[in-house]
C-alpha cells in the first residue's frame, strides 16, 4: 500500500522532490497538477499546502509537508540517512546542509527570471531586474564551478541529495542562459541529467510540448 503522496507541477520546484523520490526508489503516489490557480488554490489543496504552491507531500503519518528543502531532509533522514543524506554527527553533515541551502539561493534568482519572463505583463517587465538576477545567478554558479574543480560531486563522499537540490537549480537556470565558460558546472549538469532518476522526473514529451 502506497502511503506517500507527492503533489507536482511539471518543471516547477516540485521537480526537485520528484527527482529525490526517484533516486530513493521508494513507493509513492504522484499527483500531477496543472499550473493554474483553480487547482492550486482549491480548498482541498490548500488543506495540504496553505500557500497553494508545490511541492507538497503527505507522508506515511498523514502529515503534509510543503517546504522542498524540509521535505528533502525528512525523506533522507527516513530513507537514506547515510546515502543521499548525511545524518547529524557525520563529518559531511554541515557541508550537506550548506549546499542544500545554497541551492535555494540559486533557485531564488532563477525564480525571479521566471517571473519576469512568464508572469509579469510585457509592459511591466524590467530588463534591469532580469540582468541583475542573471548576474547574481552566474555568481552563484561560479561558486559551484570552483567547488567542482577537483571532484565529480559536491561532497567528497559522493552523490547526495545536495546534488539533487543544486542540480535542479542549475536545470532551472539553464532555461534562460547557458553558463558559458563554467566547464565544471556544465560537466556536472551533464552527469546529473544523465541519471535515470533525473530523466524520470522530466515532463513527458507531450506535456512539455503543450506546456
Amino acid at each position: 500500500m502506497v502511503k506517500l503522496r507527492h503533489f507536482h507541477v511539471a518543471e516547477s520546484r516540485s521537480m526537485r522532490t520528484l527527482w529525490l523520490l526517484n533516486e530513493l526508489g521508494i513507493p509513492f503516489e504522484g499527483v500531477e497538477m496543472p499550473w493554474d490557480l483553480k487547482h492550486l488554490r482549491s480548498p482541498d489543496y490548500l488543506a495540504v499546502n496553505p500557500l497553494g504552491r508545490v511541492p507538497a507531500i503527505i507522508d506515511e503519518d498523514a502529515r503534509p509537508l510543503f517546504e522542498s528543502l524540509a521535505i528533502t531532509q525528512v525523506l533522507c533522514w527516513k530513507h537514506s540517512p547515510d546515502g543521499l543524506g548525511r545524518r547529524p554527527g557525520h563529518a559531511e553533515w554541515p557541508e550537506w546542509l550548506q549546499w542544500l541551502q545554497f541551492s535555494e539561493t540559486m533557485a531564488v534568482h532563477a525564480a525571479c527570471l521566471v517571473q519576469q519572463k512568464f508572469f509579469i505583463a510585457p509592459e511591466s517587465q524590467s530588463s534591469a531586474v532580469a540582468n541583475l538576477e542573471s548576474r547574481r545567478l552566474v555568481k552563484a554558479l561560479e561558486v559551484i564551478d570552483r567547488r567542482l574543480a577537483d571532484r565529480e560531486y559536491l561532497l567528497e563522499g559522493g552523490f547526495s541529495a545536495a546534488d539533487v537540490a543544486v542540480g535542479y537549480s542549475i536545470h532551472m537556470g539553464k532555461l534562460f542562459f547557458e553558463p558559458k565558460g563554467l566547464v565544471n558546472v556544465l560537466d556536472y549538469y551533464e552527469r546529473l541529467s544523465a541519471r535515470p532518476a533525473f530523466q524520470a522526473s522530466l515532463p513527458a514529451p507531450s506535456a512539455a510540448a503543450e506546456g
